[in-house]
């Protein structure tokens, strides 16, 4: 490990000790690696290079707009291969928030998540990409017959 070393003012110290304390980090150290990790994964995920994901899209929608869960249902099974698991909770009798775990390439997680949260009748959205490297390998578990699945690297 290396130990370097920064400035900063009196306000954003003040800050990163309110966070490290509300996180459990043991020191400002922890808290400050910890950003720091979150703040490259972050420039990773908005750079163009980075060609494969994982990522999470969180939206909230009125659920009796017309339509809305039909046009839903119908992007994630056109892009079928990028779903992995949705949760859905009913926050009103209106309102639904749903959860999409999504992985593969960069670009096509991105532009489902922006059809997502541009449908009519969804009122917030956001998308959360985590670079990753999307392996398939075949190999055996033990004395069953070798198979071909995919492991997800995070970078």
């Amino acid at each position: 490990m290396q130990r370097i070393t920064i400035t900063i003012d009196d306000v954003l110290a003040a800050e990163i000790d309110r966070l490290a304390q509300s996180r459990g980090n043991q020191n400002r150290s922890e808290a400050v690696r910890d950003l720091v990790r979150a703040g490259i994964a972050h420039t990773r995920a908005d750079s163009p290079t980075t060609s494969q994901c994982v990522g999470a899209v969180l939206y909230v929608y009125e659920q009796g707009t017309r339509e809305l869960p039909k046009r839903l249902a119908h992007a994630y099974q056109h892009q079928h291969d990028l779903s992995v698991a949705t949760m859905r909770i009913a926050l009103d009798h209106e309102s639904c928030m749903e959860v999409a775990v999504l992985k593969g390439r960069t670009q096509d997680v991105r532009r489902l998540a922006e059809r997502i949260i541009a449908e009519r009748g969804v009122r917030h959205g956001r998308l959360l990409l985590i670079p990753a490297e999307i392996e398939h390998e075949r190999h055996s578990h033990g004395e069953r017959r070798a198979h071909v699945h995919q492991h997800i690297k995070v970078r």
